[in-house]
C-alpha cells in the first residue's frame, strides 16, 4: 500500500510566548501539576503514566517517562465558573514529560471525543500551547480508511482547533523540553478509546529523528497521506491572534459556544482544515 506524508509551510508571524494564560495558574514539574494562585480553581491533578497508554504505541513494551503527563480538567478564575457552566464549557490543562517513548516522542494515545449529552454530539477542543512545542495530531477517522491526516505544529501562544468526531492526539514538539497547554473543551466531556485501540494507534506513528520529528504509517489502517503543517489564524470562528484564549473567553463569554454547541459552526465543520 502507498503511504506519503507531505510538509506544508504557512508563513507564520512572531511567536508570543504566552507568560500570562489568562487567570492565575502555573504549571509545576517535579512533581508534575499546576499550582493555582488565589481566585483560581482546580482539582488535584491526573496522572497518567506509561502503563495506561501503552496499547496505542507502536512499540508497546518501550521505555519511557513513568508519568507520561498532568491532567487537570476544569480550571479558571472562580468568578468566571458561573459563565462557564451556563455555556456548558470547561478549561482543561495538561502538562507533558520532556523525552522519548521508545522511539516516540512523548504523547497521548489518541481518542475521539464522545457523544456529549448535553448537546447530542462529538465536539471539537481549542488547544492554545503556553509552553515547549506540541504536534497536534488529528484523522478524520480512526474506522478502517483514516481519511485526512493533519500534524499541526505549533508553539507557545498558538492556538489548534481539532474538530468534533476526528481522532486526536498530543505529542510533544520538542523532546527536550515539557509542553504545557490549555484547552476549551465542553463540560460532559467523554473520551471514545475503542477504535484507535483497535488499530494499535493513530494512522501515523511521530518518530524522534535526530532532534526532528518523522512519520511512520501504521499498517493497521489503509493508505493515507499525513500532511504536516503549522496552524491557520481561525478568524472565520472570530479568534483573535495573540490573546489568550481564557481571556478572550472572559471578553466574550459565548465566543466559545461553537465547542459546546458544534452545531453553530456547522458550515464551518465541513470541509474543515486545521
Amino acid at each position: 500500500m502507498h503511504r506519503s506524508f507531505r510538509i506544508v509551510c504557512r508563513a507564520r508571524k512572531v511567536v508570543i510566548v504566552v507568560t500570562d494564560p489568562g487567570f492565575d495558574i502555573v504549571p509545576t514539574y517535579d512533581p508534575m501539576g499546576f499550582s493555582y494562585g488565589p481566585g483560581t480553581f482546580g482539582p488535584v491533578p491526573e496522572l497518567r503514566t506509561l502503563d495506561a497508554i501503552r496499547p496505542s504505541l507502536k512499540d508497546s513494551d518501550c521505555d519511557g517517562p513513568e508519568v507520561v503527563y498532568a491532567i487537570a480538567m476544569d480550571v479558571g478564575r472562580r468568578q468566571d465558573l458561573p459563565a462557564m457552566i451556563e455555556r456548558d464549557l470547561l478549561y482543561g490543562v495538561v502538562t507533558y514529560s520532556k523525552g522519548l517513548l521508545g522511539t516516540e516522542p512523548v504523547r497521548s494515545q489518541g481518542h475521539i471525543h464522545a457523544t456529549s449529552p448535553s448537546c447530542g454530539a462529538s465536539t471539537c477542543e481549542v488547544y492554545e500551547i503556553w509552553s515547549g512545542a506540541a504536534y497536534i495530531y488529528m484523522q478524520e477517522s480512526a474506522k478502517d480508511d483514516p481519511g485526512r491526516c493533519y500534524a499541526v505544529y505549533a508553539q507557545p501562544g498558538q492556538v489548534v482547533i481539532v474538530p468534533p468526531g476526528w481522532a486526536h492526539a498530543t505529542i510533544v514538539g520538542d523532546v527536550t523540553q515539557n509542553l504545557t497547554f490549555g484547552a476549551w473543551c465542553v463540560r460532559d466531556y467523554g473520551f471514545d478509546y475503542d477504535d484507535v485501540r483497535a488499530h494499535n494507534g493513530i494512522a501515523w506513528f511521530p518518530q524522534a529523528d535526530h532532534g526532528r520529528t518523522t512519520w511512520v504509517a501504521n499498517a493497521a489502517y489503509g493508505p493515507s497521506e499525513l500532511v504536516v503543517c503549522g496552524p491557520r489564524a481561525y478568524t472565520d470562528f472570530g479568534l483573535a491572534q495573540g490573546v489568550p484564549i481564557y481571556q478572550q473567553f472572559v471578553d466574550d463569554p459565548d465566543l466559545f459556544l461553537f465547542v459546546s454547541k458544534p452545531d453553530v459552526a456547522k458550515a464551518l465543520w465541513e470541509g474543515f482544515e486545521p
